[in-house]
């Protein structure tokens, strides 16, 4: 079965184009220009995503759907390659569908982030559906129910089904590109040797002059002259022009790469890898915790029903902060583990470390009590005079 196949297309009989509150047109194209080519785009979105892979799920209740999410979640992807695509596509694209295979019975068998090249909201017998057009060399559309599908969306304002598109950012990635061709072709002019080439012979015919500098070029100008040096006669001279192109201002050039690092919410350390903790707390707390929240809050309500949700049945997606601290931080946290407050395999995890059998019971040192007990319930004592 090939990937396509997974995607099974719903006859198209008597579907209308979906109508949106405030009579909003329900069709989407993706923005013309391809900014994934960007290499400062991929600066950016390469952390965002990077880290976003490092979450597990969790379900309290069906812990046969987290591990599909974290092992497998489809026939193609691992869970950390599961969440870095899904961020890639939410980031480049500003919605995401994830498609949520059932078997005949209706229990989830994989999820399959849907790569379209555009899509459009129909109606169906009373119900939405979604018709994905891929740019997979066939001209075969296809359409998912609503509940099928997963959706994250990012700038989510104009439409009810989809975020709205990159087009306040690719000016400026148009004036980074036009500014990184400028520096490109300013080292091509100045790499080669440019002047005037004049002749003391007089009254040289037009052949002749052609001639003579096409001899020039021919000697001198060329990749094959590896030494660098010319040699003319008495009859020739050779002065060179030089070329100072005008080139954009560095500070000119940061700035721009600061506008689209503030529009991906990113900056030089983080991109670096050069950050610190509260650097890299401040970037988990903006740009990877909330998408996954979104992300859990939506896989909950898209796997389960109505009965499931009111009984608690969830999906959470978590990233151990702990992660992101030093190791002199980490060692600090010994004092939480003997106070109860972690147990010894959280603070293990926090190392990257595998767990041992009674490490997640929690332990606490001797000398601390919990308040309400008497001392004598620890010591021996009677607590008598």
């Amino acid at each position: 079965m090939s990937f396509w196949d997974i995607f099974r297309p719903l006859k198209s009989a008597k579907q209308t184009r979906w109508k949106e509150l405030g009579a909003y047109t329900a069709i989407f194209t993706p923005f013309g220009r391809n900014m994934w080519q960007s290499d400062l785009v991929r600066s950016c979105i390469r952390p965002i995503s990077e880290h976003t892979g490092k979450a597990n799920a969790v379900s309290n209740n069906r812990p046969e759907i987290a591990k599909i999410l974290n092992s497998s979640p489809n026939m193609y992807m691992n869970g950390k390659d599961f969440l870095s695509k899904i961020r890639i596509w939410l980031e480049i694209k500003n919605t995401v569908f994830i498609y949520i295979a059932r078997d005949d019975t209706g229990k989830v068998i994989s999820f399959y982030p849907v790569p379209y090249e555009s899509f459009e909201a129909l109606e169906y017998l009373g119900g939405l559906y979604i018709k994905f057009t891929f740019n997979n060399g066939t001209a075969k559309d296809y359409v998912f129910p609503w509940d099928d599908l997963a959706v994250l969306r990012k700038d989510y304002f104009s439409s009810d089904i989809w975020g709205d598109d990159n087009g306040a950012i690719l000016n400026k990635l148009e004036i980074n590109h036009i500014t990184d061709e400028g520096i490109a072709h300013a080292v091509k002019a100045t790499a080669n040797l440019r002047g005037i080439l004049k002749s003391t012979k007089a009254m040289l015919s037009k052949e002749d002059i052609k001639k003579q500098k096409d001899e020039f070029v021919n000697d001198y100008l060329n990749l094959e002259n590896s030494g660098g040096i010319a040699s003319l006669d008495a009859t020739q001279d050779f002065t060179p022009i030089e070329m100072k192109p005008a080139i954009t201002d560095p500070n000119t050039i940061k700035q721009f790469r600061e506008d689209v690092y503030r529009y991906w919410g990113v900056n030089d350390a983080i991109i670096m890898s050069s950050y610190t903790e509260e650097q890299m707390e401040a970037f988990y707390q903006s740009r990877i915790e909330p998408f996954l929240v979104a992300l859990s809050q939506e896989l909950t309500r898209k796997v389960f029903t109505k009965r499931e949700k009111e009984l608690g049945a969830s999906i959470i997606y978590e990233s151990n902060r702990i992660q992101y601290a030093s190791n002199k931080t980490k060692l600090n946290m010994v004092q939480l583990v003997d106070r109860g407050i972690m147990t010894p395999n959280e603070l293990r995890q926090a190392f990257n470390l595998a767990p041992y059998e009674g490490g997640n019971e929690f332990v606490r040192r001797l000398d601390t009590v919990p308040t309400g007990e008497e001392k004598g319930d620890n010591d021996g004592s009677t607590g008598e005079n």
